[in-house]
């Protein structure tokens, strides 16, 4: 969970004054009408989103939050729901105007299970009926994410304290005054400047409350969980409560900006300090950087004898406290790095990898973790992976033994494991339904002789699980919505390659007639085209409006092996290109498909395809349409702020040239440089606080296109980052996208 959502959430439901809420419809579960059986974007934003989830000691029960979204008021609120495990049973908590979430359950020092959650940047507690509302913390700056101990009588506290490695502290005597002295890069990350950093706090809980806590990082200018996306998964605490593992990428500045080296730190409650770095041990010293070239070939990644040079995050001890997990990227700025489950041995100092593939059988089948747990005999772990497009649940013993549990057409996370071991709880969620909770139950006898028979392919097992869904939070739009087909479909490539795509088909889809379609191009780069569910490009809506969606997972995605992965980096415009193509090529043979209304949409990289597909597409497409997308690759160079991207990605900086005086292919392929081949109608869309892909760049394309007669249109958001969050932008979003599509693709 990231902190900054949570404060943010929490902190503009606080400023919601009695008065509002009594003049205003509470944001709350919807009980719209429908017009008609196709979604809506005002369906779309009237959809439960549900969030965390927690399991009870017991097992009996689950915690769980949902956001709801006010168009009217622009708002957002997230409420607690309890979850009876045995019956499937939902009943309210919250009942008052304030948004709740990060619902836990804890002990009090009476023995009593009650559940722990943040509501207006301040940790409260209440019974498990959502009577006898305690607050516990009353931080004066608020409090962003909590972690309780195993006996909950210590909590980390994840709290926002002030840095200035990169912008000074202007004048006590200038208050007023809003200009940035900037020192160094990575004064700006994501979506807001860095004048402050996340700590871990350790603090006692007592009947009186929770303290201030101490500063874990005291002193340090780093920051843990890191941004701009951790949250409480990157600390943990060890069974007996004395030790606590965070992850810390301890650089700032320049060596922040080029690197992706974070480390798992081992510290001690009891002597309050950083006993060691697990990965790395003691006396560490970083490498020294070229920074304007990738580390792919530097010494950061070769010549030296260190396994963890990439992120390394999201430690959890075993149940019996001898091994701590965590994931590992190999590989120095790289971000896309196969993500491997590694376990530390606390009684002998050794690591074990257990994920090193998914099918022993067959080493090209590779991809990383994304989510897991501990079983409770500390001997098994269960995981998620995207394979195929799908992301599905696996477990492995100490020994690297993958097994696959799953094999649905959808996407899985992993919440908690009960406590015998028999069941997880999960969330599920696919190209046609957001996500739902689900308990997939584990037959122990079966699994147990799939390993004793040595097993171990990744085809799924019959008998092995068995699943329930235990939430159905958006019934509603279930029975009341028409939903479209979302079929599987291969694609030869050009270098005859076979190639996934998803082609997602209208509701009451009649072959008999002709379709527009819709080219997806994918962001990432090196993002999955799984069964995702997304409140902006949504398939079903795109379905909806009359549209056939195909997504090809092309070059540079995971789940395919790391060759099919990395195929990209360094080459923006070759072979992933071509898999475009060859896609809505194939997809054109349908006799459904209408050859004459074609369209070209996507996002991040995605974006930058459409540009890039605008000067060089053949006369395929009638309409584009791209969102925070690099139109100018030599100047998103110098205005990202995560340098390490760009430099791996890219090769290095555009001004570094090699023994013949060429720049790198990614610079001089740049979607810019066929501005003058541009001849389709093009639709920009960009956020002004998007520090990742500067809005500059879809100004400066929409500039383009008007000099060169295009027809553009231009969709700028002053408070918006690379996503869109808000409702009423939301809305515009939408509306703004098939109002476009429609001018051109449905004459």
């Amino acid at each position: 969970m990231n902190i900054k959502t949570i404060i943010a959430a929490t902190l503009m439901a606080a400023t919601i004054t009695t008065a509002e809420a009594q003049n205003a419809a509470p944001i709350q579960k919807s009980t719209m009408s429908f017009k008609s059986d196709l979604m809506t974007p005002e369906a779309l934003w009237a959809m439960g989103r549900i969030g965390s989830v927690s399991l009870s000691p017991c097992g009996h029960y689950a915690v769980y939050s949902v956001s709801y979204y006010s168009v009217e008021q622009n708002k957002s609120r997230s409420m607690l729901y309890l979850l009876n495990m045995d019956n499937k049973t939902s009943e309210l908590l919250t009942t008052n105007d304030k948004s709740e979430a990060a619902g836990t359950f804890i002990q009090d020092e009476n023995g009593n299970v009650r559940i722990a959650y943040l509501s207006g940047g301040q940790i409260w507690s209440m019974s498990l009926d959502g009577k006898d509302r305690v607050q516990l913390t009353h931080d004066k700056d608020g409090v962003g994410d909590f972690l309780f101990s195993p006996d909950c009588k210590k909590v980390i506290l994840v709290k926002e304290v002030g840095q200035h490695t990169a912008i000074a502290e202007n004048d006590a005597d200038l208050p007023k005054a809003t200009g940035m002295v900037i020192n160094d890069l990575m004064y700006k990350h994501w979506d807001h400047y860095v004048m402050t950093a996340p700590h871990p706090f350790v603090a006692e809980v007592t009947a009186n409350g929770i303290n201030e806590g101490k500063d874990i990082l005291e002193g340090e200018p780093y920051e843990s969980p890191m941004e701009p996306f951790g949250g409480v998964e990157q600390l943990a605490w060890s069974p007996d409560g004395k030790y606590i593992t965070y992850t810390c990428r301890k650089k700032t500045g320049r060596d922040y900006a080029v690197s992706t080296d974070s480390d798992i730190f081992y510290y001690s409650v009891e002597s309050n300090k950083t006993e060691t770095n697990i990965c790395k041990g003691d006396g560490y010293e970083d490498p020294s950087y070229d920074y304007t070239t990738s580390l792919e070939r530097q010494m950061a990644n070769n010549g030296r004898s260190v396994r963890f040079a990439g992120y390394d995050d999201n430690p959890a001890f075993s149940p019996d406290g001898r091994y701590i997990a965590f994931r590992s990227m190999e590989r120095d700025g790289y971000e896309s790095d196969r993500t491997r489950l590694v376990l530390f041995d606390r009684e002998v100092g050794k690591f074990i990898f257990v994920s090193e593939q998914l099918d022993a059988a067959n080493p090209v089948k590779q991809s990383g973790v994304e989510d897991y747990v501990w079983a409770p005999d500390s001997k098994t772990l269960y995981f998620t992976a995207v394979w195929h497009g799908k992301t599905n649940i696996y477990m492995t013993n100490l020994n690297g033994q993958v097994k696959q549990l799953t094999d649905d057409q959808a996407d899985y996370g992993i919440s908690a494991i009960t406590p015998d071991g028999k069941a997880l709880l999960c969330k599920r969620h696919s190209m046609a339904n957001p996500d739902e909770i689900y308990l997939l139950s584990l037959n122990q006898k079966n699994i147990a002789k799939a390993y004793k028979a040595k097993k171990f392919s990744s085809a799924f097992a019959e008998g092995l699980t068995s699943i329930d869904q235990l939430t159905c939070e958006n019934e509603l739009f279930y029975d009341n919505l028409a939903w479209g087909e979302v079929k599987e479909r291969w694609v030869k490539t050009t270098d005859d390659q076979d190639m996934l795509c998803w082609v997602i088909y209208p509701p009451h889809f009649d072959p008999a007639k002709k379709y527009p379609t819709l080219l997806f191009c994918e962001g990432g780069p090196q993002s999955p085209v799984s069964q995702f569910w997304s409140y902006r490009w949504n398939m079903q809506i795109m379905a909806a409006n009359g549209y056939i969606i195909i997504a090809p997972n092309r070059r540079g995605l995971p789940g395919f092996g790391m060759e099919w992965l990395e195929e990209i980096s360094g080459d923006y415009t070759g072979q992933c290109m071509k898999d475009y193509l060859s896609a809505i090529d194939d997809i054109s043979k349908e006799s459904y498909v209408d050859t004459d209304r074609l369209g070209a949409v996507g996002a991040s990289f995605g974006g930058f395809s459409v540009y890039w597909l605008a000067g060089n597409h053949d006369k395929r497409f009638k309409a584009f349409i791209a969102h925070d997308g690099i139109y100018n690759t030599q100047q998103q160079y110098v205005e990202t702020e995560e340098l390490w991207f760009p430099n791996w990605d890219m090769g290095s900086a555009p001004w570094i040239k090699n023994a013949q005086g060429q720049q790198q292919k990614v610079f001089t392929t740049s979607p810019h440089l066929y501005v003058d081949k541009w001849d389709t109608p093009i639709l920009c869309i960009h956020g002004q606080k998007d520090f990742r892909i500067e809005y500059t760049q879809a100004e400066s394309a929409f500039t383009a296109a008007k000099m060169n007669g295009v027809d553009a249109q231009l969709l700028l958001f002053p408070d918006e980052n690379h996503w869109v969050l808000k409702p009423q932008n939301g809305i515009l979003w939408q509306r703004t996208f098939f109002r476009w599509l429609d001018k051109y693709l449905k004459k």
